[in-house]
């Protein structure tokens, strides 16, 4: 049993587009892996030139235009924080990006098979 041309075609497009749509949703995930992965080696940074510094030394966080003094433990608290948040957020980047490698690769199993069977 084959498919009309026109059905044919209407399914071609729609493989077509999700593996476009795919392949683009990928590029801009793995962007934002990367971009959270830098994020975190500055955090890693940061904690490493904190940890060098002597207990009773100033730190100053930027509030807007201005430098307000912060404990140390303060400062160690938030960053400890913004990487816990930015490890979760990579985990559910990675699996994004693996969703999207598996539909990519589901759509181009299928145009191959449609291309094999000529149809049918």
């Amino acid at each position: 049993m084959s498919l009309p041309n026109e059905a044919l075609q209407k399914l071609l497009l729609e493989i077509e587009q999700k593996a476009s749509f795919a392949q683009q949703q990928m590029v801009i995930v793995k962007s934002q892996i990367d971009s959270s992965k830098r994020e975190i080696r500055m955090i890693d940074l940061m904690n490493t030139e904190i940890s060098s510094l002597p207990q009773d030394a100033k730190l100053y966080e930027g509030v807007g235009k201005m430098f307000v003094a912060t404990p140390t433990a303060t400062v160690n608290t938030r960053l400890a924080k913004d990487k816990e948040d930015l490890n979760a957020k990579l985990a559910n980047l990675d699996k994004k990006y693996t969703f999207l490698e598996t539909t990519y690769k589901n759509s181009q199993d299928h145009l191959d098979k449609v291309f094999k069977n000529g149809g049918r």
